[in-house]
This record gives structure tokens, sequence and C-alpha cells, in this order.
């Protein structure tokens, strides 16, 4: 690797760091979801960071808005929320003569960072309207493509399925997500901390530590990150043993009823390069496929009904693909 790329990666890195610190300044106690946030953005991904309400998942993804210098919107999801009102309209207006013609009004879609907040609220119709956008960074109103900003990022928060008012989200849009962040309750000490941070007169504000062009550089960079093949085995291995078929082992086949697609081992790669880079290191290492094992491959499975009766989980089957790398 050249020296300049070296001194790039190291200068990058320094960056990162800032930047976890000053996230971590007003969300308390997940340093981990931090860390998750931004390997999902540095790997040009789409985050969906699911947890009850009050975890501080909507404070995140604002704050990863103004740290990482990305001009950002949010959409609240509710049930009568229509494809329209995200991605924009055509409207009928008359010009000075009289004549009329129809302009396009974009939506809240057309930013760098689009938080969509709550995204399993809204009907499984509004939902997919993100699909193109999120794929394809343009959506297309009456037949005419428009271009997303770049980058273009969408960072969604989900509440547990299992509570009142909400619609799962189509499995085609859950493999658009490069990973699916899970928050937890913070521990006795970082409630603490939070606790006297925000009931006061002022609370802290994040910092920018990005603009715009230097994160599309630390993203570019990301990609130029060096993979051995040993990386590269361990990814293709586990990501095949998770799909039931012939040649799958049997715990597979009884468990999984659907496994992750190609995608799944392309997010893996990008976000083992990214962990790196965010930690220092000039290259992806086995502990980092094990490490992002789960929040890159939970959300692209789903196990069949007697596993679900038997009280098998996604985490688990994961834990039990990662024991084969160790």
């Amino acid at each position: 690797m050249a020296n300049k790329s070296v001194s790039d990666m190291d200068e990058t890195s320094a960056k990162l760091k800032a930047a976890q610190a000053a996230l971590g300044t007003v969300v308390f106690g997940q340093e981990g979801v931090i860390d998750l946030a931004l390997i999902t953005i540095l790997a040009g991904g789409h985050g969906l960071i699911v947890g009850a309400p009050g975890l501080a998942k909507t404070k995140l993804a604002a704050s990863l808005g103004t740290v990482l210098g990305l001009d950002e919107k949010r959409i609240q999801f509710t049930p009568d929320l229509m494809p329209g009102d995200i991605l924009g309209s055509e409207i009928l207006e008359d010009d000075e003569t009289g004549k009329r013609s129809f302009r396009f009004v974009r939506g809240p879609v057309f930013a760098q960072l689009v938080m969509a907040d709550e995204i399993n609220r809204a009907s499984p119709r509004t939902q997919s309207a993100l699909l193109q956008a999120m794929q394809e960074h343009e959506v297309t109103v009456a037949g005419v493509h428009h271009k997303l900003p770049e980058p273009f990022h969408v960072l969604a928060t989900q509440n547990p399925i299992e509570q009142e008012g909400t619609y799962p989200l189509p499995e085609a849009q859950l493999d658009r997500f490069l990973m699916q962040i899970d928050i937890s309750y913070p521990s006795l000490d970082a409630e603490r901390k939070m606790l006297f941070a925000t009931t006061g007169n002022e609370e802290e504000a994040p910092r920018a530590v990005f603009n715009s062009p230097q994160l599309q550089t630390a993203q570019r960079l990301t990609r130029e990150v060096p993979v051995g093949e040993q990386v590269t085995h361990a990814i293709l291995k586990v990501v095949r043993a998770a799909r039931p078929g012939d040649d799958a082992n049997a715990f597979i086949n009884e468990a999984v009823a659907w496994g992750p697609s190609p995608r799944a081992a392309q997010s893996l790669m990008l976000c083992c390069k990214a962990r790196a880079l965010l930690q220092g290191r000039l290259s992806p290492s086995v502990e980092d496929v094990i490490a992002l094992l789960e929040p890159v491959m939970k959300h692209r499975m789903a196990l069949n009904f007697a596993a679900r009766a038997d009280g098998v989980t996604v985490p688990s089957v994961i834990a039990k693909l990662a024991e084969t790398l160790k």
C-alpha cells in the first residue's frame, strides 16, 4: 500500500475517533451502537435502528447528520402517510401567460441523510416508496427520474414488531439495509450521567467533525481498504452456510426458511473494511467478520414455524455459524 494511502487512512481514522467522541457526548452508554452507525455510513449504506421507545434512536440519527456534516431531513412515518408525502408530487400551476403545466415538488427524501422515524408504523405500500431511493439513489415520479443528493443515506428507526400498530417491513426492503442496529437499555452509570446531562437548563449539542466532501473521501477510502484471502473465505463460507439447501448442514435446513442473499456478503465485506478503518487498522480480520455477523445477517434471514415454536432465534443460529469461524 502506498505511503499516501496509509497517511490518508491514519488521518481518516483520527477524524472518525473525533466523531465517536462527539456522538458520545449526546448519546450515552451506546458506544457499540455509535460504532455500528458510523460503520454503516462509512460503508455507504443504510441502517435500521431497532429498539423500544425512549432509547435515543431518533437522537442518534439526528446527531449523525450534524457530526458528519450532512443535510438531514426527518420523516415521521404514520399509518396515513402516502408515498407522495415521501417522494414528492407533481402539481398543476399557471404561469404568467395563463398556460398550465406540471411542476415537480420534491419530497423530504431529497436529502443526504433521511431519518425515517418509526418506519414500521406506515403501511407496506408507503414503506416500499423508499426501495428505489435506497438502491438506485434516484426516484421516479410520473415516469421522470430524479437524482438524489450524494451521499445519500437512510437511517430508519423501528419499534419492536410486537408493539401495537406496526407493520413488518417487506423482505426486499430489509435486504437494502446494510445493518440492523439493535439498541438496548443503558447501564446504570450511563443512565445516571444522562439524567444530569439532560435535565438542566442547557443540553450539550453535537459538533460537526466532517463535512460532506470529507465524508465522501472517507467512503472512497473505505472501499480501497485491502481484504486478505482468509477474510474473503470466511465471509463467503459463513454467508453460504446460512442458506438452506442440499449443501447446508442439518441444523440450517431444519431451522431456516430462507437465508441471506449475495448482498449480505457484499455488505459484510464493506462493513469489515469500515470497521478496520474506524479502529485505525490497514485491513480487516476474521474477528471483524465475527463481530459484524449478527447486525449484517439478522434481518436477512427467517426461521420456519417449527424452529420458532421450539424457541430457536435468529441470533442463536448466527452464533452457531460464527463458531465455525473461530
